[in-house]
């Protein structure tokens, strides 16, 4: 527990103090948001030229962090020093955070070279996204530790493995990179008020850092869990998601104090893609991937109505909604930003409570 709240309380303190350092840097290289004033939200009004990219900011924080958090392991009793070296599932976690995040810190760095809101066309981030899925999902399905367990399942998973889901190895492959593509990209399209994509992106986070830990108690490979014996967590390297989604909700939590309304910085498409990636992730590697569904709940209405939207227009010519994503929906029907950011709070915060709640309940219906 103590590496977990090290990491979390390191990744804040760097992301608190490093952010005005970013916001400096960033004004003075004139690295500000394009804004489209075609669109007629209230909310962009007077945030042209506010600094992107703030991503950068909290995934640095994060890794310095699981830094911090090893190094804390060393103090720890032995049978918590197996885990003390970086393993596959860090690799492959914060492999997904880094390169994701490139992907969408090339995006930003186009439109501020630009001048405009054009970065990487859609295809090409979906390319990005696919390329880095692809790697680090076969090093998630293909490279075993030695005791034969993987970051990522051969099976879909809810809770733990359905057993009768066996997709196999290309399958679970396939399943990784949809995964990876699908929240990132529901991450990137609720990054769109001040706050918001921050805000539930460390309610979820937060979420991940509580299962991580929770299975790392109940961890099959534990020999020294009495309890292990027929509901125990079969995956790999728990303590290392509990810690590292801790670290990226502490770098969140850091962000969030100068990205809340009028954000002085933005996260910018690194910052968005690169947290959806993590999730996805973090959803693979705690054999929760369907269970993400819940948790990034917001995501998933945000997305789904996007899709809507794009659906009904393409065949009917009709919108559903006035804009999307949801959140400019709101905003036309007279919904002030800051209500809207924080009622979009609360429903994630419904989710993840909502998702949490089935993990336990899980727990104790095998305990019993």
């Amino acid at each position: 527990m103590r590496a977990v709240i090290v990491a979390a309380a390191v990744a804040f303190i760097v992301s608190l103090f490093g952010t005005p350092v970013a916001i400096r840097a960033f004004t003075a290289l004139k690295a500000g948001q394009p804004i489209r004033s075609s669109l007629g939200l209230a909310s962009n009004e007077g945030k042209k030229g506010t600094p992107a990219m703030g991503g950068v900011v909290f995934i640095v924080a994060t890794l310095l962090a699981y830094v911090a958090g090893h190094l804390a392991l060393t103090t720890l009793p032995e049978r918590q020093i197996a885990q003390e070296k970086p393993t596959m599932t860090a690799l492959v976690l914060l492999g997904l955070f880094v390169f994701c995040g490139a992907v969408g810190f090339l995006d930003d760095f186009l439109k501020v070279r630009k001048r405009n809101s054009d970065g990487l066309s859609a295809k090409g981030k979906l390319l990005g996204q696919a390329i880095v899925g692809t790697g680090f999902g076969i090093a998630a399905l293909y490279v075993a530790s030695t005791n034969g367990e993987t970051v990522a399942s051969e099976h879909i998973s809810f809770i733990r493995d359905i057993s009768w889901l066996d997709v196999g190895k290309v399958g679970s492959v396939l399943v990784f990179v949809f995964v990876v593509m699908a929240m990132s990209n529901g991450v990137n399209l609720t990054d769109g008020l001040d706050g918001l994509a921050t805000g539930v992106s460390t309610l979820v986070l937060g979420a991940y850092a509580v299962i991580g830990y929770w299975q790392y108690r109940h961890w099959c490979a534990d020999e020294t869990n009495a309890r292990a014996i027929d509901h125990c967590y079969q995956v790999r390297d728990p303590l290392e998601i509990a810690m590292i989604a801790a670290a990226a909700a502490g770098a969140c939590v850091g962000f969030l104090w100068w990205n809340t309304s009028p954000a002085r910085i933005f996260m910018g498409d690194v910052g968005s893609l690169g947290l959806g990636a993590l999730i996805a992730g973090l959803a693979v590697a705690t054999r929760t991937t369907l269970l993400a569904i819940v948790i990034g709940g917001l995501f998933v209405i945000i997305t789904v109505t996007w899709v809507i939207q794009i659906v009904s227009f393409r065949t009917t010519g009709r919108r559903v909604f006035r804009m999307v994503p949801l959140h400019h929906h709101f905003e036309l029907a007279g919904w002030t930003e800051v209500n809207i950011v924080i009622r979009f709070w609360l429903v994630a915060g419904v989710c993840v409570a909502a998702g949490l709640g089935l993990f336990y309940s899980e727990f104790l219906t095998a305990a019993g």
